[in-house]
């Protein structure tokens, strides 16, 4: 087994980027933790001919990844394209490896500050270790992440309703790093203030939601309510020919009517943590 310097780096966003861009074919990723999976998918995303990736990890990884909206969607979108599998595995992980079709990389994290990978190439090896891993990957189990794919997301928004929505929104998503600690901020939270920063109406985006699959009408009527209460958004009934009246959605707060999609969800975070309990 070698170690050779182009496998040496300060993250592991950087050893898994030097590895996967020299690969093509089929590679099994195995024990990832949810900061190298985060890295993984953002990875596949950005490579314009990445290679073939199966996921074998802990269940609670892939619940993790399932809970952030951008990496989930993202994730989807690799799903969908065949360039990523996911499973949970049946039996405890306790190494972190890339087991390509001509090399075993086994990935070693010390620290937050330092990451390397071990790799060998011997043929007889390598053969037995993805031989090893591919019964463990047939004994894991499918996971569904149950989240729409990113670009349908954004297709769908700027033809539901217009370009500056569909762009506002990717903006605002791209702007909150982790989605998954962004407590009461999540994806319908996001939408609903988009939407009200555009003045639209609350049936209109809930039914965009719950048709993409972003969550259910029911969830955007939740958090709608308990935006009302926090003061982020107000609404106007708009009269219409047969039924209730709709309701308008409009930003509460001048902080949040002034700020730009980049500066929303800061903004929006910061007036739900300043808010009374």
């Amino acid at each position: 087994m070698t170690i050779t310097s182009e496998h040496v780096g300060p993250s592991v966003a950087e050893n898994l980027r030097t590895i996967l861009t020299e690969e093509s074919g089929e590679v099994i990723a195995v024990g990832f933790d949810e900061e190298s999976t985060g890295e993984l998918v953002k990875i596949l995303a950005e490579s314009e001919e990445p290679p073939s990736v199966r996921l074998l990890v802990r269940e609670g990884v892939l619940k993790w990844l399932r809970d952030d909206f951008v990496l989930a969607s993202t994730a989807a979108e690799l799903l969908e394209a065949e360039t990523l599998e996911l499973r949970a595995a049946a039996e405890r992980l306790d190494r972190t490896l890339l087991v390509t079709e001509e090399t075993v990389v086994s990935l070693l994290i010390p620290d937050d500050e330092h990451s390397a990978a071990l790799v060998t190439d011997d043929e007889e090896f390598v053969a037995a270790v993805r031989e090893r891993w591919s019964g463990v990957w047939d004994d894991g189990e499918a996971f569904n992440l149950r989240t729409p794919v990113y670009s349908r997301v954004l297709d769908s928004l700027g033809e539901e309703f217009n370009s500056a929505m569909e762009s506002d929104f990717r903006t605002v998503l791209e702007s909150v790093e982790d989605m998954d600690d962004s407590g009461e901020l999540d994806e319908v939270g996001l939408s609903l203030l988009i939407a009200a920063k555009h003045e639209q109406l609350l049936y209109d985006i809930s039914k965009w939601g719950e048709d993409v699959g972003v969550a259910s009408k029911a969830t955007f009527s939740r958090t709608k309510t308990h935006f009302e209460e926090q003061g982020l958004l107000e609404t106007e009934k708009v009269p219409i020919d047969v039924g209730r009246p709709r309701l308008r959605l409009l930003l509460g707060e001048e902080r949040l009517r002034e700020a730009e999609a980049g500066e929303l969800a800061n903004v929006a975070r910061d007036l739900l943590s300043a808010a009374p309990a």
